[in-house]
């Protein structure tokens, strides 16, 4: 399972389950949602075991150890075997989460788009204001 010739970095994310496919890795990769050792990479550099990688997912961040390098795509139960994510990464990553949730209770719920008569009174709320 573990190789040790280099891998590309936006085939390792994938391989890994971070993005569900290379395109999108390779997007935030060239939008510098992701360091290797503390510097932003090409999608083409190569990954070694132990690298240290950052990636900023959606928001969600993780701090990350490579232990296992492949270059096809794993089951999610295998997934563990690839990369060691620090205690204080993953305590951060459940905090925000929890912060998400607790903001959308605070947003207004609606049940789907406003009808004619709510536009009307929605237009007219705005030009007064």
């Amino acid at each position: 399972m573990t190789n040790e010739d280099p891998i590309r970095i936006d085939q390792w994310l994938w391989a890994s389950r971070f993005f569900k496919t290379r395109a999108l890795a390779k997007a935030a990769i060239e939008s510098g949602k992701i360091e290797i050792n503390g510097m932003r990479p090409k999608p083409s550099r190569a990954v070694r075991l132990n690298d240290e990688l950052i990636i900023d997912r959606q928001g969600e961040i993780f701090n990350v150890r490579i232990l296992g390098l492949v270059a096809k795509r794993v089951g999610a139960e295998k997934v563990s075997e690839l990369y060691f994510e620090e205690e204080d990464s993953k305590k951060r990553r459940e905090d925000e989460r929890k912060l998400r949730q607790l903001a959308r209770l605070t947003q207004p719920q609606t049940e789907g788009r406003p009808t004619k008569k709510q536009r009307r009174q929605l237009h007219q709320f705005k030009n007064l204001s």
